[in-house]
């Protein structure tokens, strides 16, 4: 053999030479959008954050910490009212045929991404169209007082107040850093819608394209700081049905399939080709109960709503026995939960008694409203819903069940234009506040992530307060006091706490269920 048919054969034969190949997932809905900051739904998380971005700090869900990120390192004052990130050098940003950086990251990109949705005097504030729901729910124009450039690699956040809860806040999607290079060219061209439809990040992935109700299309970011991604495409197929996903995960058509019904897993066990994935989800699925709309604003009305429910045959129906019951926001297995709280049992007799003395004694009539397509959180949409509904026909609630796209029932519901709503609710780490703020504040009200629509200045300022100190005994000792409060109002019909499940083909590695939902493909391989 010659040196000219001897160098194919080698390079065939090395590990170097054999092309990536592209990883194909298999969605359960439509991305709202991909400017994550304006957005509160894990899905748009997902398609956004989690591929495109980065934050300063990152939450590793295996070690249960924090952990660098675009930070690679911070300190915090003595008093708590300060903190100081030193960037990641050489950072870059996504180059795409709509935006060629010019730098690297640096701490102008930080400063923007905040006062952006800090200060009402930012040229892009009202830029964005749904406002900021997480930044508002989490209090922080009132928390922040500045976030300033010390020089190119330092940037500082000065508080108004001490909050336990400031660093994990920032691992969540909503903190992504933003090019600012990339914003003044959208403004000077006057296209600042466009940071929606063609994201920049410094994320593992650069956005290609994005067809509605079909594919999201990314390629490997060979600059990523983080190390180049092992696959040669990221293919996101928009796929609303759990049955679909499993079929085109057997047929090939996908490597991973998210948001797996529990159904689902049991059609694909003993298949050898398909490997199960698994974590207890840091995650509740709830009916919230709309205390803004009459009659709901009677905490009778809401009991009686609780006390209708058989929740065990709706675990059996729609979860098939893997999820366990809800009875408060979070799971048991959370620091502070309050196991003394007790569930509302099934008990038609004392629900219509509540109604009676609540004004209703033949009951009224409501809507309910869910989701087209099952989730982790809800993976049968129409079971669950027509389940609920014989339950409260018993006590003489009438509920006309509303079936509404996830796009528009996100959208709505951040309105407060539901009775009641099927929703759930991911935190972004292990810290019950993740729940508390997000879900029970009076300005998660005004944000649209409080979908009970309830502001009470006493539960608001348990929330507020266990924020306010890091000591873990006071914290439990408010939020106790708080999880009471909102078991004994009724400001939820708490549904289940799930198993998160993918479906993975056995050519797949490096993926792990996250227990927060959270994807990460910059490690995964397909061979």
């Amino acid at each position: 053999m010659n040196l000219r048919t001897l160098l194919p054969a080698l390079m065939l034969a090395s590990p170097l030479a054999l092309a990536a190949k592209p990883l194909t997932v298999c969605t359960d809905a439509n991305p709202e959008g991909f400017d994550v900051v304006q957005y509160n739904s894990l899905v748009t998380t997902n398609a956004s954050a989690d591929v495109l971005m980065n934050r300063l700090v990152e939450y590793d869900a295996s070690a249960h910490k924090l952990q660098p990120g675009l930070a690679s390192s911070w300190q915090v004052s003595a008093d708590g009212l300060s903190y100081t990130f030193k960037l990641r050098p050489g950072v870059a940003f996504h180059s795409t045929d709509y935006f060629k950086p010019s730098r690297k990251l640096n701490a102008d990109d930080v400063v923007f991404s905040f006062e952006r949705m800090l200060n009402p005097d930012h040229p892009w504030y009202k830029t964005a169209a749904n406002g900021y729901p997480h930044a508002q729910s989490m209090q922080l124009p009132k928390l922040i007082k500045s976030v300033s450039k010390v020089d190119d690699n330092t940037v500082r956040f000065d508080l108004n107040y001490p909050e336990s809860t400031f660093l994990s806040t920032l691992s969540m999607g909503f903190a992504s850093i933003y090019s600012a290079e990339y914003a003044a060219q959208l403004q000077a061209a006057g296209k600042q819608a466009e940071l929606n439809s063609k994201p920049i990040g410094t994320g593992p992935f650069v956005f290609r394209s994005f067809q509605k109700d079909s594919v999201v299309r990314y390629q490997p970011n060979l600059a990523y700081w983080g190390g180049k991604p092992k696959v040669s495409a990221l293919i996101y197929a928009i796929t609303p049905d759990a049955t679909v996903r499993v079929q085109k995960l057997k047929a090939g058509e996908c490597q991973l399939a998210l948001s797996a019904k529990p159904q689902d897993v049991l059609a694909v066990q003993g298949d050898s080709k398909i490997r199960v994935l698994s974590t207890p989800a840091f995650m509740t699925a709830f009916v919230a109960i709309n205390s803004q709309h009459k009659p709901f604003d009677n905490a009778l009305v809401r009991q009686a709503v609780n006390l209708a429910f058989d929740k065990n045959t709706y675990l059996k129906t729609v979860f098939d026995g893997t999820a366990t019951a809800a009875t408060l926001p979070y799971p048991p297995n959370t620091w502070s939960y309050n196991k003394s709280v007790k569930p509302y049992p099934q008990d038609l007799a004392r629900a219509k008694k509540l109604l009676a003395q609540a004004g209703y004694p033949n009951g009224f009539d409501t809507t309910l409203w869910v989701r087209p397509s099952g989730s982790t959180l809800n993976p049968n949409p129409k079971a669950g819903a027509e389940l609920l509904q014989a339950d409260l026909a018993k006590v003489g609630i009438r509920a006309q069940i509303k079936v509404i796209e996830w796009g528009e029932l996100i959208k709505r519901g951040k309105a407060g234009e539901h009775d009641l709503l099927f929703m759930g609710w991911a935190g972004d780490n292990g810290d019950p506040d993740n729940f508390l703020t997000p879900q029970f504040s009076c300005a998660a009200v005004q944000s649209g992530t409080n979908f009970a629509r309830y502001c009470d200045p006493k539960l608001d300022k348990l929330i507020s307060d266990g924020k306010k100190t890091s000591d873990f005994a006071q914290r439990s000792k408010l939020y106790l006091q708080a999880q009471k409060l909102i078991s004994d109002q009724a400001l939820w019909l708490p549904l289940a706490h799930p198993t998160a499940y993918v479906l993975e083909r056995k050519e797949v590695s490096g993926y792990a269920a996250n227990p927060f939902g959270r994807v990460n493909f910059a490690a995964v391989n397909v061979q």
